[in-house]
């Protein structure tokens, strides 16, 4: 079954086809979810709730064939909601974590520090340009902005790294 029929049936208020949606991006909405967040239980909430106001709001789905797009937006705005909550709390671990400096990129989890040093905007253009191969167009419906801001945020967050790679000390100066 195509997924506009599915998508048809599940404002209809077939549960069966909403999760075959799910299922179709579920590790589309993983891997997004992990690139803005950092841990895992932050990327499995915000999984968790974006499938739920998914569920609840698919009747005012206006476009069935945006139906991605529509989640992957919500998805965005719950990793930006649990983004905003982390910001006032600091993990015990943070407050002795030593870093020796890293001038390349060796690992995921050093690509994941790295992208924790952008801010929330650039860094959701970022993963959804970069991990994600998204086309610009693609990404200026999903955050709401013209095809010309994407752009925009995507040459800064470009500069950003550039600085982060060369000194991550300046991580902090650049928040």
């Amino acid at each position: 079954m195509e997924a506009i029929e599915l998508v048809q049936e599940a404002k209809a208020g077939s549960r069966e086809a909403f999760l075959s949606l799910i299922r179709m991006n579920e590790s589309f909405l993983y891997s997004i979810a992990q690139g803005i967040l950092s841990s895992k239980p932050d990327t499995f909430d915000a999984i968790q709730e974006t499938i739920l106001k998914a569920y609840k709001e698919i009747v005012k789905l206006r476009e069935p064939a945006y139906f991605r797009t529509w989640l992957v937006r919500i998805l965005i705005n719950e990793c930006r909601r649990v983004a905003r909550h982390n910001r006032k709390v600091i993990p015990v671990e943070q407050l002795y974590e030593q870093r020796a400096p890293s001038y390349a990129l060796e690992s995921d989890l050093e690509l994941m520090d790295l992208l924790d040093g952008l801010d929330m905007e650039h860094k959701e253009i970022v993963v959804l340009y970069y991990l994600e191969d998204l086309p610009i167009k693609e990404i200026a419906a999903i955050v709401e902005l013209s095809e010309n801001g994407v752009k925009s945020r995507l040459h800064r967050a470009r500069l950003k790294l550039a600085v982060l790679l060369k000194d991550p000390v300046l991580k902090e100066e650049l928040q």
